[in-house]
Protein backbone atom coordinates (compact mmCIF):
# COMPACT_ATOMS: atom_id res chain seq x y z
CA UNK A 1 0.00 0.00 0.00
CA UNK A 2 1.54 3.18 -1.20
CA UNK A 3 2.25 5.73 2.07
CA UNK A 4 -0.60 8.12 3.24
CA UNK A 5 -3.18 5.69 1.52
CA UNK A 6 -6.53 4.74 2.83
CA UNK A 7 -7.13 0.76 3.50
CA UNK A 8 -9.71 -0.74 1.50
CA UNK A 9 -12.52 -1.78 3.96
CA UNK A 10 -13.21 -5.03 2.88
CA UNK A 11 -16.49 -7.15 2.97
CA UNK A 12 -16.81 -10.89 3.40
CA UNK A 13 -19.32 -12.04 1.08
CA UNK A 14 -21.10 -15.69 0.12
CA UNK A 15 -23.02 -15.77 -2.84
CA UNK A 16 -25.69 -18.88 -1.91
CA UNK A 17 -28.68 -20.34 -2.65
CA UNK A 18 -31.30 -20.29 -0.01
CA UNK A 19 -33.05 -22.86 0.01
CA UNK A 20 -37.17 -22.91 0.12
CA UNK A 21 -39.37 -22.88 3.41
CA UNK A 22 -39.57 -26.95 3.78
CA UNK A 23 -35.68 -27.14 3.40
CA UNK A 24 -34.68 -24.10 5.32
CA UNK A 25 -36.91 -25.58 8.10
CA UNK A 26 -35.68 -28.64 8.36
CA UNK A 27 -32.47 -27.74 8.22
CA UNK A 28 -33.19 -25.03 11.46
CA UNK A 29 -34.92 -28.48 13.10
CA UNK A 30 -31.64 -30.95 12.53
CA UNK A 31 -29.11 -27.75 14.02
CA UNK A 32 -31.65 -27.34 16.63
CA UNK A 33 -31.36 -31.18 17.71
CA UNK A 34 -27.41 -31.65 17.70
CA UNK A 35 -26.10 -31.66 21.02
CA UNK A 36 -25.38 -27.87 22.88
CA UNK A 37 -22.42 -29.14 24.37
CA UNK A 38 -20.77 -29.36 20.78
CA UNK A 39 -21.73 -26.99 19.00
CA UNK A 40 -19.66 -24.46 20.28
CA UNK A 41 -22.20 -21.81 19.78
CA UNK A 42 -23.63 -22.67 15.93
CA UNK A 43 -26.66 -22.88 15.52
CA UNK A 44 -29.28 -21.84 12.77
CA UNK A 45 -32.21 -19.78 12.84
CA UNK A 46 -33.80 -16.95 10.48
CA UNK A 47 -30.98 -14.54 11.23
CA UNK A 48 -28.39 -17.85 11.09
CA UNK A 49 -29.88 -18.61 7.69
CA UNK A 50 -29.15 -22.40 6.21
CA UNK A 51 -27.82 -22.03 2.85
CA UNK A 52 -25.82 -24.02 0.31
CA UNK A 53 -22.35 -21.72 -0.43
CA UNK A 54 -21.88 -21.11 -4.47
CA UNK A 55 -18.56 -18.58 -3.86
CA UNK A 56 -17.36 -17.05 -0.41
CA UNK A 57 -14.86 -14.38 -1.03
CA UNK A 58 -13.57 -10.70 0.09
CA UNK A 59 -14.62 -8.09 -1.61
CA UNK A 60 -14.14 -3.95 -1.38
CA UNK A 61 -16.83 -2.19 0.20
CA UNK A 62 -16.67 0.74 -2.92
CA UNK A 63 -16.61 -1.99 -5.52
CA UNK A 64 -19.53 -4.34 -3.57
CA UNK A 65 -22.56 -2.62 -5.82
CA UNK A 66 -20.57 -3.67 -9.22
CA UNK A 67 -20.00 -7.06 -8.15
CA UNK A 68 -23.47 -7.33 -7.15
CA UNK A 69 -24.38 -5.88 -10.40
CA UNK A 70 -22.51 -8.37 -12.21
CA UNK A 71 -23.79 -11.54 -10.64
CA UNK A 72 -27.44 -10.04 -11.57
CA UNK A 73 -26.26 -10.09 -15.42
CA UNK A 74 -25.10 -13.42 -15.31
CA UNK A 75 -28.06 -14.99 -13.46
CA UNK A 76 -30.36 -13.35 -16.05
CA UNK A 77 -30.38 -16.51 -18.12
CA UNK A 78 -29.87 -19.24 -15.41
CA UNK A 79 -33.50 -20.87 -14.63
CA UNK A 80 -34.41 -22.78 -11.19
CA UNK A 81 -32.47 -25.52 -10.18
CA UNK A 82 -33.89 -29.09 -9.10
CA UNK A 83 -31.53 -30.13 -6.34
CA UNK A 84 -31.40 -33.01 -4.11
CA UNK A 85 -30.37 -33.54 -0.31
CA UNK A 86 -28.77 -37.00 -0.31
CA UNK A 87 -27.89 -37.71 3.44
CA UNK A 88 -25.48 -36.14 5.70
CA UNK A 89 -22.52 -35.44 5.79
CA UNK A 90 -19.26 -34.12 8.06
CA UNK A 91 -16.31 -33.69 9.59
CA UNK A 92 -16.17 -31.60 12.90
CA UNK A 93 -18.75 -29.98 11.55
CA UNK A 94 -22.16 -31.76 10.10
CA UNK A 95 -24.16 -30.93 7.79
CA UNK A 96 -27.30 -32.18 4.85
CA UNK A 97 -25.47 -33.20 1.52
CA UNK A 98 -26.57 -31.44 -1.95
CA UNK A 99 -25.76 -33.48 -5.50
CA UNK A 100 -23.71 -31.84 -7.20
CA UNK A 101 -25.17 -31.62 -10.59
CA UNK A 102 -23.83 -30.37 -13.69
CA UNK A 103 -26.62 -27.15 -13.12
CA UNK A 104 -25.06 -26.82 -10.03
CA UNK A 105 -21.53 -26.95 -11.00
CA UNK A 106 -22.08 -24.46 -14.01
CA UNK A 107 -23.50 -21.76 -11.32
CA UNK A 108 -20.89 -22.35 -9.26
CA UNK A 109 -17.99 -22.20 -11.71
CA UNK A 110 -19.71 -19.27 -13.39
CA UNK A 111 -20.01 -17.51 -10.49
CA UNK A 112 -16.54 -17.40 -9.53
CA UNK A 113 -15.45 -16.34 -12.78
CA UNK A 114 -17.73 -13.53 -12.74
CA UNK A 115 -16.51 -12.65 -9.25
CA UNK A 116 -12.98 -13.11 -10.04
CA UNK A 117 -11.86 -9.15 -10.93
CA UNK A 118 -13.09 -8.12 -7.22
CA UNK A 119 -12.20 -10.88 -5.52
CA UNK A 120 -9.42 -9.58 -2.70
CA UNK A 121 -7.06 -12.13 -1.22
CA UNK A 122 -6.86 -11.20 2.69
CA UNK A 123 -9.24 -10.05 4.67
CA UNK A 124 -9.81 -9.40 8.58
CA UNK A 125 -12.27 -10.39 11.30
CA UNK A 126 -13.58 -6.57 10.45
CA UNK A 127 -14.55 -8.08 7.23
CA UNK A 128 -17.18 -10.15 8.75
CA UNK A 129 -20.66 -9.17 10.20
CA UNK A 130 -20.58 -8.31 13.91
CA UNK A 131 -16.36 -8.17 13.55
CA UNK A 132 -16.50 -11.46 15.55
CA UNK A 133 -14.89 -13.95 13.03
CA UNK A 134 -12.11 -16.64 13.99
CA UNK A 135 -8.94 -16.94 12.00
CA UNK A 136 -10.51 -19.97 10.61
CA UNK A 137 -13.30 -18.01 8.96
CA UNK A 138 -10.68 -15.82 7.89
CA UNK A 139 -8.73 -18.09 6.36
CA UNK A 140 -11.67 -20.42 4.91
CA UNK A 141 -12.51 -17.26 3.08
CA UNK A 142 -9.21 -16.40 1.68
CA UNK A 143 -8.81 -20.04 0.44
CA UNK A 144 -11.90 -20.42 -0.94
CA UNK A 145 -11.05 -20.14 -4.78
CA UNK A 146 -7.57 -22.61 -4.54
CA UNK A 147 -9.34 -25.13 -1.38
CA UNK A 148 -13.52 -25.56 -2.05
CA UNK A 149 -14.09 -24.56 -5.69
CA UNK A 150 -14.41 -26.43 -9.06
CA UNK A 151 -13.44 -30.42 -8.59
CA UNK A 152 -13.36 -29.40 -4.52
CA UNK A 153 -16.25 -28.21 -4.73
CA UNK A 154 -19.23 -30.00 -2.04
CA UNK A 155 -22.62 -28.31 -1.73
CA UNK A 156 -23.97 -28.45 1.64
CA UNK A 157 -26.14 -27.11 4.29
CA UNK A 158 -24.17 -26.58 7.11
CA UNK A 159 -26.16 -27.66 10.12
CA UNK A 160 -23.52 -27.34 13.15
CA UNK A 161 -21.12 -29.08 15.20
CA UNK A 162 -21.28 -33.02 16.19
CA UNK A 163 -19.33 -35.65 16.74
CA UNK A 164 -21.94 -38.18 15.03
CA UNK A 165 -23.71 -37.34 11.85
CA UNK A 166 -27.55 -36.42 11.71
CA UNK A 167 -30.03 -38.35 10.27
CA UNK A 168 -30.78 -36.37 7.01
CA UNK A 169 -33.60 -37.76 4.72
CA UNK A 170 -33.51 -37.80 0.64
CA UNK A 171 -35.22 -34.83 -0.37
CA UNK A 172 -35.68 -33.10 -3.83
CA UNK A 173 -36.57 -29.44 -4.31
CA UNK A 174 -36.60 -26.60 -6.43
CA UNK A 175 -33.70 -23.38 -6.14
CA UNK A 176 -35.19 -20.42 -6.95
CA UNK A 177 -33.66 -17.86 -4.76
CA UNK A 178 -29.94 -17.18 -5.19
CA UNK A 179 -28.35 -14.48 -2.04
CA UNK A 180 -25.49 -12.51 -1.78
CA UNK A 181 -24.74 -12.57 2.03
CA UNK A 182 -22.64 -10.91 4.81
CA UNK A 183 -20.48 -13.49 6.16
CA UNK A 184 -20.65 -14.03 9.96
CA UNK A 185 -18.45 -16.29 12.59
CA UNK A 186 -18.35 -20.12 11.30
CA UNK A 187 -19.04 -18.31 8.02
CA UNK A 188 -22.53 -18.37 8.67
CA UNK A 189 -24.72 -15.79 6.36
CA UNK A 190 -26.16 -13.43 8.80
CA UNK A 191 -27.32 -10.47 6.37
CA UNK A 192 -28.89 -10.51 2.58
CA UNK A 193 -27.00 -7.84 0.59
CA UNK A 194 -29.40 -8.47 -2.19
CA UNK A 195 -31.29 -11.33 -3.70
CA UNK A 196 -32.30 -13.02 -6.94
CA UNK A 197 -35.20 -15.07 -8.23
CA UNK A 198 -34.54 -17.37 -10.58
Amino acid sequence: MEPGTTPTRLIAVDVAILPPPAIWQRAIELSAALPLSESFGLRLSDDVMPHITLTQQFVGAERLGAALDRIGAMLEDVAALPLTVTGPGGSSAVWMSIEATPALMDLHRGLMATLAPFEQPRGTAEAFFGGSARLGDIAWVSGFRRSSSDAAFRPHITLGHASTLPDVERMTFQATTIAACHLGRFCTCRRVLRRWEL
